[in-house]
């Protein structure tokens, strides 16, 4: 008797099992249609449905998870391909306007270079007080306040103000110094965007306008930029903006090649 019991429970256990797998298959199977559909997602919505509503779909979990993977590297190869396409629009983009700069770089000393105006390089600018506008080949825009005078004044901030009143300010710098050459002082101090207190997007959205910038330090020293000041500045944060992008998309296509590579690899 108790083993015709067990055989009882054994078989009502086998068949509440190929119950949960028939209803865990409806899953699969929508999983599959949306895969060959190319909805890569809501394939692997229906996958993650399986895990949640039938845990003891063994050969469904197992089918679904290689289903999974199979969408996951469909994914990272479609985005790959979208990601070299807009690299190609933004390097293009940045072909057509690299000439307009004067690009710098002493590979003795810096593994990168910087884009500048050609208006503000130091040769056109010798003993004058002025902000330069420089990027780098990946994107980082900074600023430089210039300061050349008779006496120091010791300067680790700059304030810029339009006619109406607005205005915007760095925090004092923490890359700046001081030197001389045949009695003129000079001084420079580097802010970063992102770090600068929105002085480089406060120009930018004033480039049309009449901008004083303000030399904050023991004593100040205040100055008018000038137009050509101005245009720099919005040339080189549009440059900024492309090369940016061109950085982050490589950022992009190197993590989906490794995450192809590690897929391919499980698969």
């Amino acid at each position: 008797m108790k083993r015709v019991i067990g055989t009882i429970c054994l078989f009502g256990l086998l068949a509440g099992c190929n119950n949960v797998e028939k209803k865990a298959a409806v899953y699969l199977e929508a999983a599959r249609t949306a895969y060959e559909q190319g909805d890569y997602s809501k394939a692997k919505l229906q996958i993650d449905s399986i895990k949640i509503n039938f845990p003891k779909a063994f050969e469904a979990r197992r089918e679904g998870n290689r289903l999974r993977l199979q969408a996951e590297l469909k994914e990272q190869e479609r985005s790959l391909i979208y990601l070299d396409s807009l690299l190609r629009i933004r390097q293009e983009e940045f072909e057509s306007i690299k000439g307009r700069f004067v690009f710098e770089k002493d590979t003795e000393y810096q593994e990168t270079g910087n884009y500048l105006h050609p208006s503000q390089v130091i040769e056109k600018n010798l003993h004058r007080s002025f902000l330069r506008f420089q990027t780098d080949e990946h994107g980082n825009m900074s600023f430089t306040s210039i300061y050349c005078g008779g006496k120091n004044i010791h300067h680790t901030a700059v304030r810029v103000s339009a006619g109406d009143g607005s205005f915007a300010q760095t925090p004092p710098s923490q890359d700046s110094y001081e030197t001389s050459n045949l009695g003129e002082q000079i001084e420079k101090a580097n802010f970063k965007l992102g770090e600068d207190g929105n002085v480089i997007g406060f120009l930018y959205l004033n480039r049309d306008k009449r901008v004083r910038a303000e030399y904050i330090g023991e004593h100040s020293y205040t100055t008018t930029l000038s137009a050509a000041d101005l245009q720099a500045v919005s040339d080189v944060y549009e440059l900024t903006q492309i090369l940016a992008s061109i950085t982050e998309i490589k950022k992009h296509i190197e993590e989906a090649n490794l995450k192809i590579k590690f897929l391919t690899k499980e698969k």
